[in-house]
């Protein structure tokens, strides 16, 4: 009988059995796990070892070196008896440094030599990099011109109102024609619906006590010794001679509209791009561009002299789906014109992480003009994750006077082309809109109305849904007029080609693409020349744009 074998065996008889021939099973040196105990090193203990510090040293060092140099100069030339007074030796080790003199250290040494600059459609934001919050200056220059902005066209007021074949106005209800009325109608019915799911109050006759309130509300006249807020407007010299070329930021917005000579405003930037449809000349909007710049920097930053310029840097934040064209100006002017020491690009999402914190997040940026989106990874744009749209805030200031004028907003005549009453929108949109539900409402508000050459006017005026729906059409952006954001596009300003093939090299975005594709269909990847929404296109994908 044959006795039961182990596996041990079988393996042996198999050829499988495992065995040690005290073979290494590499010839690669092995290391030892290292005695955590009992080591050390001397990584990034050194400030030498540190590219900011190491820098700042390099500044000290040189600094002592052109001190040296100075003081032995001095003593060359002084006379038998003369004490030279010179600065006092530097230590090397000494955290004041370079800016001893100047009573800065630290963070706010290292960016009171940082100019920071952020243009956009409407406002331009600059300030030092060591400041804590940057200077606001609008966007916008004033130059003479035949007749101001509100006078061209006729005296056609804006938002647009349509009339009768005689030129007399229609009715508040049908001035801005059927398809707006049917879409307001539309977002009203929506969001009472809305509202009552939410159990939510909704009286059912609050659109009608509105309108009859501001029917027959008179505005209340004050004289102009009685009003603690009056404007100090812009004071122009009568003889046109001496009157100044161009006026920048709010002393441009605070020109009467009837000055002698008459001044006409002009934004340089349109919807994040450069404003072809006002000018005639490409470089003029270059000069305006850098104009309004150079002004903000000797008025708010106190740099009248140019020639200190060259000693400053400057960080220039630049949109997130940019245009080669609009760098390579910039660069040009911030370099040649303003004689910056050096010059630093940076995309807006990234700026806005570095501020805030964040390695990691997604910037949604609300502008005046266009509202940009972009994913934010470890300190790098996604780059197929931008996206630019042509509306912002102006188009809810538009909608939202479009809105009340439909609801017979007491102040009839308010016209945005008119600089007075385009700081009035602006505030009332400022103070009443909202996005909270809880604020829908029959409210009573007020406002003065202040002109050059009148008497201050108080209007009292309700509200109801308004404040909630315009500026809810950033979800709804057919309510927005769209009709000429494009108007002029690519007149003066050709797109960046490249040098070899002459194909477009501005940047691109899947995400930007995806949503042209989506909004309308019909258009082909390489000639996406629509605007829908709002939305538009801002690289290789459109050849209009």
């Amino acid at each position: 009988m044959v006795g039961k074998r182990s596996g041990r065996a079988l393996l042996r008889e198999e050829g499988l059995e495992r065995t040690d021939n005290n073979f290494d099973l590499t010839t690669w040196p092995q290391v030892n796990m290292i005695n955590q105990k009992n080591y050390y090193t001397e990584y990034l203990k050194r400030d030498d070892q540190i590219l900011p510090l190491r820098l700042q040293q390099e500044e000290r060092r040189n600094r002592m070196a052109t001190n040296a140099k100075d003081r032995d100069r001095a003593l060359a030339h002084a006379k038998p008896g003369d004490i030279p007074t010179g600065e006092p030796d530097l230590d090397l080790e000494d955290e004041a440094g370079m800016d001893e003199s100047s009573g800065l250290s630290g963070q706010d040494a290292l960016g009171s030599k940082v100019i920071v600059i952020h243009p956009g459609s409407q406002n331009l934001r600059i300030g030092l990099a060591s400041d804590a919050l940057p200077k606001t200056v609008p966007m916008v220059i004033a130059r003479k011109s035949r007749v101001n902005e509100a006078e061209e066209s006729d005296g056609e007021p804006r938002p647009k109102r349509l009339k009768l074949e005689d030129g007399k106005p229609l009715e508040p209800e049908k001035m801005f024609g059927e398809d707006f009325a049917k879409h307001y109608s539309t977002m009203c019915a929506d969001l009472k619906i809305h509202m009552r799911n939410n159990k939510r109050r909704v009286l059912p006759n609050s659109k009608e006590l509105i309108v009859n309130y501001n029917k027959r509300t008179p505005p209340e006249t004050i004289s102009e010794h009685n009003d603690p807020l009056r404007i100090d407007w812009t004071e122009v010299p009568e003889d046109p001679d001496l009157a100044p070329g161009h006026y920048t930021g709010k002393d441009a917005l605070r020109i009467p509209d009837k000055s002698n000579p008459r001044y006409k405003l002009f934004w340089p930037l349109r919807q994040g791009w450069y404003n072809e449809r006002d000018y005639k000349e490409k470089k003029a909007i270059y000069d305006d561009f850098s104009a309004i710049i150079e002004d903000a920097i000797k008025t708010q930053l106190n740099l009248t002299r140019k020639k200190e310029w060259g000693q400053y840097s400057c960080v220039f934040i630049v949109p997130d789906l940019y245009e080669r064209q609009y760098m390579t100006q910039a660069l040009t002017m911030l370099l040649r014109d303003f004689g910056f020491n050096r010059v630093c690009f940076i995309q807006e999402s990234l700026a806005a992480t570095f501020g805030a914190g964040y390695t990691s997040a997604c910037v949604v940026d609300l502008g005046a003009q266009k509202t940009s989106i972009c994913c934010v990874e470890e300190g790098m744009c996604v780059e197929n994750s931008r996206i630019n749209l042509k509306y912002g805030g102006a188009d809810v200031t538009e909608t939202f006077i479009r809105m009340m004028l439909f609801d017979h907003f007491p102040y009839q005549d308010i016209n945005l082309n008119r600089r007075h009453d385009f700081l009035l929108a602006e505030e009332i949109k400022t103070k009443f809109c909202t996005l909270n539900e809880g604020d829908v409402s029959p409210q009573l508000y007020d406002f003065h109305l202040r002109a050059f050459g009148q008497d201050t006017r108080k209007y009292t005026f309700k509200t109801y849904d308004e404040v909630l729906l315009a500026p809810q059409g950033h979800f709804e952006p057919t309510i927005f007029d769209n009709s000429q954001k494009l108007e002029g596009r690519r007149k003066l300003i050709d797109r960046s080609c490249d040098l070899y093939d002459g194909s477009p090299n501005d940047p691109t975005s899947s995400a930007q693409s995806a949503i042209i594709a989506m909004i309308s269909p019909s258009a082909a990847p390489g000639n996406q020349s629509t605007i829908l929404n709002g939305e538009a296109t801002n690289g290789n994908a459109d050849e209009t744009l």
